[in-house]
């Protein structure tokens, strides 16, 4: 059996909760039942070595579907029905089955398609188990990345602290299947949103005392732009984690002084390698570390290059990430200080203007540090003369006359920042727009 360590675990705590789903605890118990139900209705249907999508957001069957079709040694394909392109990620995936869940009931059909890809038919010819996740790039057709999920499962077999967390990270996304089974193989309990808002995330920690939350730094900055964090007791929460975006300093810094107690960890992950372990050097630092036993690290040209011991087998639509040696172009620069890095911003994101770089998250960082404004995002603009200007979308807290504000942000940013990364256009706002992943969209 592949998860007969997550079945004894589950046994061992069978009375105590293991889900909170619209406000009803379901007990370990209650999920070995429903894991029991889903895999005697897989060798029914004699469904072993296929392509299963499961259309689904978390919820207490889906999770126990998830954990009987890497039983039955399939591939599961988790989409998350709020994101786009469904049917052509079902394409790409080969899916031959698919589960939709739509509130309380749920629909199993056949897609028509035949799983025929070779990475896949290695896979099955392994008998192993594997998931495709999907890149969230917002241009382009999106990558199907395959991972064996044997070597996957190897490392949430050791022990590690259990905590009572807010699975807020998505189905489909690799770090929120990270934090479901790092909950349940440790015996925890998973509180499961179904808004994901700032005052149903504080509102679910004070009600059932979470102590771990991994959300983004949007969401963070969200939850300081709200100041739900006012209407509610958050003082069990022990540890907030971050990652899959660049954090604001400023954004860090003034989340960790209100809550001084609370350890900031940024996460660090991608969906071709995997989780990493991380360490922060203080809750208040960018700076961390990253690797583990399984992870090989380099940096070049100021480029962080990654080797993986639990990387995927490939894409199912594009060629290999890796070269020869098998490492990994992560896109990420970073700055290096002995053993410790900082991620400074994607390198398809940096705003070239006449040759000299423009990191994005420190100009949005110095902006949003300033008192009438409550959130920007920066981006780069085709230029005839420059190649490119930086442009920022800024978000008043308060009203202000836009032309005043906008001198205003330029005369205040001159004390912070060099002439050539103050932004040349500044775009009054509503909203600074993010996607179903609570990341910010950059034009």
């Amino acid at each position: 059996m592949c998860i007969d360590f997550l079945i004894e675990i589950f046994k061992q705590n069978s009375e105590n909760p293991a889900i909170v789903f619209n406000d009803k605890i379901y007990m370990y118990a209650d999920l070995l039942n429903k894991f029991i139900y889903w895999d005697n209705y897989l060798k029914t249907k004699q469904i072993h070595n296929h392509v299963i999508a499961v259309n689904s957001e978390y919820n207490p069957d889906s999770i126990a579907l998830l954990l009987a079709i890497i039983e039955n040694l399939n591939i599961i394909v988790p989409l998350n029905p709020d994101v786009k392109n469904i049917k052509e990620k079902i394409k790409i995936a080969e899916a031959e089955y698919i589960f939709k869940f739509k509130q309380d009931s749920v629909t199993f059909d056949k897609t028509g398609y035949t799983a025929s890809h070779e990475l896949i038919k290695q896979l099955q010819k392994n008998n192993h188990p594997g998931i495709i996740f999907f890149s969230s790039g917002s241009t382009g057709v999106p990558k199907a990345a395959l991972h064996d999920f044997e070597p996957f499962l190897n490392k949430y077999k050791i022990k590690r602290n259990a905590s009572r967390t807010l699975l807020f990270l998505l189905f489909d996304h690799i770090g929120g299947i990270n934090t479901l089974f790092h909950i349940l193989s440790n015996g925890s309990l998973a509180v499961l949103p179904t808004e994901r808002t700032a005052d149903e995330v504080c509102e679910l920690t004070e009600k059932y005392k979470i102590e771990l939350l991994p959300i983004t730094p949007t969401f963070i900055n969200l939850i300081l732009l709200s100041k739900a964090y006012e209407k509610y007791d958050l003082n069990t929460l022990k540890v907030v984690t971050y990652g899959t975006e660049a954090m604001p300093e400023f954004t860090l810094k003034r989340f960790h002084e209100l809550f001084p107690d609370v350890k900031m960890q940024q996460t660090y992950g991608l969906t071709e390698l995997g989780i990493m372990r991380t360490k922060s050097r203080s809750s208040n630092s960018l700076w961390l570390q990253v690797g583990g036993e399984d992870y090989g690290i380099k940096i070049i040209d100021g480029i962080l290059h990654i080797k993986a011991r639990t990387s995927i087998l490939g894409y199912l639509n594009a060629a290999s990430p890796f070269n020869s040696e098998g490492w990994y172009n992560t896109g990420d620069l970073v700055e290096q200080d002995g053993e410790w890095i900082k991620f400074l911003g994607r390198e398809s994101e940096i705003i070239n203007v006449g040759g000299l770089k423009v990191f994005p998250t420190e100009v949005e960082s110095a902006i949003t540090e300033i008192s009438f404004v409550s959130d920007s995002i920066v981006y780069g603009e085709k230029n005839l003369i420059m190649g490119q200007i930086v442009v920022a979308d800024v978000m008043f807290n308060e009203k202000a006359d836009n032309i005043k504000s906008k001198n205003e942000i330029r005369k205040l940013l001159r004390v912070k920042l060099d002439n050539y990364k103050i932004p040349v256009k500044i775009n009054i706002v509503d909203n600074i727009n993010f996607n179903e992943r609570f990341k910010k969209i950059r034009r």
